[in-house]
Parts: structure tokens; sequence; C-alpha cells
């Protein structure tokens, strides 16, 4: 037995400690936000974060994740008002949508530390996350647009 919070919520999951997180979260938990792309972590579609750090869940085993605290697409806001989902929708950054949980999940840590990133900052914490369709440049926009959100949030707490 494995104790994980996943979104603020604790589960007790039976899973061999060599399972990917992506697997326990959509299988055994149900929580299907994060997608499973290529299997080797290296197109970013299963993005999520542990400890707040963004990790690859379909290469990460579980046994990584116990005790730690689990942050899904779906953990984010659930209304979807935190600025990089709104940046996200203004923008219309989906085309067929598959990527973004994994796309948003990396933006964030991102945007965790660094409310003003550059065109190469995004390009290269950005540069794991793969879309197909291309819509890279709406990417950088949304991410620019939800900084600035975040920066004047900040000023505002100070």
């Amino acid at each position: 037995m494995i104790k994980l919070t996943v979104n603020d919520k604790i589960h007790n999951v039976e899973a061999p400690d060599d399972m990917p997180i992506l697997w326990v979260l959509r299988d055994l938990l149900k929580i299907k936000g994060t997608k499973f792309g290529c299997g080797m972590g290296q197109c970013g579609a299963c993005t999520v974060h542990v400890n707040g750090q963004a990790i690859r869940s379909c290469i990460t085993p579980v046994v990584v994740a116990k005790n730690a605290k689990i942050t899904t697409i779906e953990g984010v806001d659930p209304k979807g008002e935190h600025p990089i989902q709104i940046a996200w929708k203004e923008n219309n950054v989906p085309q067929c949508g598959y990527c973004q949980s994994g796309q948003i999940m990396s933006a964030l840590t991102l945007l965790k530390d660094n409310t003003q990133p550059t065109d190469e900052d995004i390009n290269n914490h950005m540069s794991g996350n793969i879309c197909r369709c291309g819509t890279y440049p709406r990417i950088k926009t949304a991410i620019k647009e939800a900084a600035a959100v975040l920066a004047s949030q900040a000023g505002a707490k100070s």
C-alpha cells in the first residue's frame, strides 16, 4: 500500500513500487487529465508536479511519490480560473488539446519563479513539451500573459 496525496486528497493505492505514476493516476485513481504520449518521457504530455517539481509521470515510478504531494491538471484550479488557464483559453492555444495538460503543468513551474520570462526562457523551459499541432506561438503568448497577471497579483500582495 502506497500513500499518495493527489490534488490535496489522500489516497492509499495498491500498486507495485515500479508502476509509473501515470498509470496509478489514470488506471487506479481514475484521474484522466494527465495524458499518455510517448511512454519515454520525451513528449511532456504526462507532466505532473511532485512536490512542486515537474516530472514525466510515464517514466517515474510511483514509489518516488510516496508521501509526496502530486498535482495534476485537475488540481491547478478546478474552476479554470488560474491565470495560465485563462490565458490558454483566451489565446485559443489548444487545437487537438492532447498536449495541453502537460504544457500547462510545465509552464506553471516556469512561472513559479519567473514572472517576466523572455522568449528564450520560455523556449528553454518548454523545449521538452511537444505540440503536434504546432501552437507554439500561442503557447508563448499565453505564458507571457499569465506571467503579467501573476506579476501584478504578486505586486498587489506586497
